[in-house]
């Protein structure tokens, strides 16, 4: 199936997108985490979201998943690994899956956890953002898992089945990864090193750790490894005013499009990328 669009993130923007779509009977896939945006869940309080004042992170968020639920929305939960344009229409590789879609809207936010320096260099050689992609070429070996959310844990059991050894760097309080071939560690990584391949795991103290391959899990991937020829300013993703890109048929709203990082912002750019490929797809089907 070929569908009429694919929103990546499950922020305020994905979610004003999402809705508008649905609205107008539009097939998407939308992709991201159920648990909707951290930046909401987070907010102690709210204070210039129109109709809702003083709302706290948590009852917005709250908010925003029942509407979801009354609308019969589903969300993907499959990590975005890759976006590639396949002549008049994208290919997205999700995970271990491949879809197909008219139309891409980009609501990844602002990426806040940096990559490790070495990451992108050995990306394809040992470094890997999907378990269930690339875990079985790791079969007795020694990798390192870098994961950013609780939600990746049984990507981490999965590979902990595979391997010989996992070297876990948990970004994030109270790990429960249980497995006799699991060491958590609690230095951060600093870097990864090798030659042609990886080959080693370089800790802030500068300790080294041997390993195989390194497994980066979390909620998104740098715009440059996702979408390639999308053009960026200051990190951010350029667009005109309808949040068209320089991308025929690629649109981005939210954080990712630059500051103000607003919620009211975000929503009013998912309602406009929304229309934008409605419009989009209007044409393209004359």
């Amino acid at each position: 199936m070929i569908y009429d669009t694919a929103i990546i993130g499950t922020g305020a923007a994905g979610l004003s997108a999402a809705l508008n779509l649905k609205i107008h009977n539009k097939s998407f896939l939308w992709f991201g985490s159920a648990d909707l945006s951290d930046k909401i869940n987070k907010a102690e309080k709210i204070m210039n979201y129109p109709g809702l004042p003083s709302v706290t992170g948590k009852q917005l968020g709250d908010a925003f998943k029942k509407q979801i639920e009354d609308m019969n929305i589903e969300i993907n939960e499959r990590t975005v690994l890759s976006v590639m344009p396949m002549g008049k229409r994208y290919g997205i590789m999700a995970g271990r899956e491949f879809y197909e879609a008219k139309t891409v809207i980009l609501a990844t936010g602002v990426n806040s956890v940096s990559t490790v320096k070495g990451e992108s260099e050995f990306l394809g050689r040992g470094v890997s953002y999907c378990a269930t992609c690339d875990g079985n070429l790791y079969k007795g070996k020694t990798i390192a898992v870098i994961c950013h959310s609780n939600r990746f844990e049984h990507e981490v059991n999965f590979l902990a089945s595979l391997a010989e050894k996992v070297y876990l760097f948990p970004y994030y309080k109270n790990p429960s990864v249980s497995s006799d071939r699991v060491e958590i560690i609690s230095a951060k990584a600093e870097s990864i090193k090798g030659e042609n391949r990886v080959e080693k795991i370089i800790l802030g103290n500068g300790e080294e750790i041997n390993v195989d391959g390194v497994f980066c899990l979390r909620n998104s991937i740098s715009l440059s490894s996702l979408f390639s020829g999308l053009e960026t300013e200051n990190g951010h993703i350029k667009t005109n005013r309808d949040m068209s890109t320089n991308l025929k048929g690629v649109f981005a709203a939210g954080d990712c499009t630059g500051r103000p990082y607003q919620y009211t912002k975000a929503v009013g750019e998912g309602n406009t990328a929304a229309h934008s490929v409605i419009e989009y797809l209007a044409k393209k089907d004359e």
